[in-house]
């Protein structure tokens, strides 16, 4: 009898980039706080073809949760250049075509803004994870 492989479970995110617009802070319908931005992830690279160097930007959407979501309410500006560690998520919703749309976002643990001198968390307090009584329905996307 062959077994099959098991292959490890790892959902983990690690990136740099900067904010491209103020976030957005709200609270869920349970009293949960939520702060919502996109970060441009930069690549540099050179073009075989045209010999020249050219940039590739990814917008990728990142939510923050719980009190990590309230004190980065004034620390994080369009502009900021931070490092995010999460998960990916993915969510589905049904647009007001009646479309189903699937969006892959971020599911942050801890953000970090790069600045020096400035720190948005320390390690300790930087959980942001979504409680466990909390559901992917209580996220407002």
């Amino acid at each position: 009898m062959a077994t099959g492989m098991r292959l490890p479970e790892l959902n983990l995110v690690l990136l740099s980039g900067r904010l491209t617009r103020d976030p957005d802070n709200r609270m869920t319908q349970k009293g949960q706080a939520v702060c919502s931005f996109d970060i441009a992830v930069n690549r540099r690279y050179l073009d075989n073809a045209s010999g020249e160097w050219k940039d590739d930007v990814a917008y990728v959407p990142v939510s923050l949760f719980g009190p990590a979501a309230q004190r980065s309410q004034d620390k994080l500006k369009k502009g900021v250049p931070v490092v995010v560690e999460g998960r990916l998520v993915l969510n589905e919703y049904t647009d007001k075509a009646g479309q189903t749309r699937r969006v892959l976002r971020v599911s942050a643990r801890r953000v970090q803004i790069l600045q020096s001198g400035e720190g948005l968390m320390t390690e300790e307090d930087t959980s942001a994870e979504i409680p466990s009584d909390a559901t992917e329905d209580d996220v407002p996307f």
